[in-house]
């Protein structure tokens, strides 16, 4: 059996599409709501276009990387998307087709509907996902534990979004 490439999760949160979108495709703030993701610079200022690039920093128990992202949706409102395609410290980091995020929203009985999806784009033959993911997730493949990351992101922004007024 292949591995599970692409997992997805939904919450609704009393805010607009708009609202939501304008947190999410504010890529700095994503530290305030993913467990693994401490935030991003951009290397420019103002609404998220494709083609932009943005260096995340991430922390998982000691280990620290950063990646280089690039936008490949950017409709507000309806979804921001990006692709992982570089990974490593914060000095060099090493080509590599990683993964994407995407996140669409939907109006929802008067608030939105928010789908964040992880697509894994290694490409990489089973065998060796299998045993690289089991090492850095603690057992796990990378599908179940993204399952989890993303249940507790959406869950921490729907908290943010709701009780924060938003940017």
């Amino acid at each position: 059996m292949g591995r599970t490439r692409s997992v997805a999760d939904s919450v609704v949160i009393d805010r607009s599409p708009s609202e939501l979108y304008g947190m999410i495709g504010d890529v700095t703030r994503m530290g305030e709501w993913s467990p693994e993701n401490k935030g991003a610079t951009r290397r420019r200022e103002g609404a998220a276009e494709v083609g932009d690039e943005f260096i995340g920093s991430n922390t998982r128990g000691r280990v620290s990387w950063s990646t280089l992202c690039t936008v490949t949706r950017a409709e507000p409102g309806r979804v921001f998307a990006f692709r992982v395609h570089e990974i490593g410290g914060p000095k060099r980091r090493l080509p590599a087709r990683i993964a994407s995020w995407q996140y669409t929203f939907e109006d929802h009985d008067g608030g939105t509907l928010v789908t964040e999806t992880w697509t894994d784009d290694r490409p990489w033959p089973d065998v060796v996902a299998r045993v690289f993911d089991s090492a850095v997730t603690g057992g796990r493949t990378f599908a179940d534990f993204q399952r989890g990351n993303i249940r507790r992101t959406l869950r921490k922004l729907k908290v943010v979004a709701e009780a924060d007024v938003v940017r």
